[in-house]
């Protein structure tokens, strides 16, 4: 699991069947790297959020996995008490 921060939407206005209602968003991850992860919670632009990744990522979905390899799984709250 990795910690990253949204920072933009990928807008496809096609996609192949099979791919889940979601939306796909621009990650950078801690330590720099930029990825696409697929989104089901509704995050948006600038929360700080959870990946699974690989088939950990595309197991979460029933029946046959989607050709998804990153998944938001959470949304990282700040600590009030920092």
């Amino acid at each position: 699991m990795i910690s990253a921060t949204v920072t933009g939407n990928v807008w496809s206005t096609r996609r192949v069947d099979g791919i889940p209602a979601g939306a796909f968003l621009e990650v950078q991850v801690d330590g720099g790297a930029t990825l696409i992860a697929f989104d089901v919670l509704g995050t948006g632009v600038g929360e700080r959020v959870l990946i699974a990744q690989g088939s950990v990522a595309s197991s979460w979905f029933t029946g046959t996995p989607p050709p998804v390899d990153a998944l938001i799984i959470g949304s990282i709250d700040t600590n009030p008490n920092k």
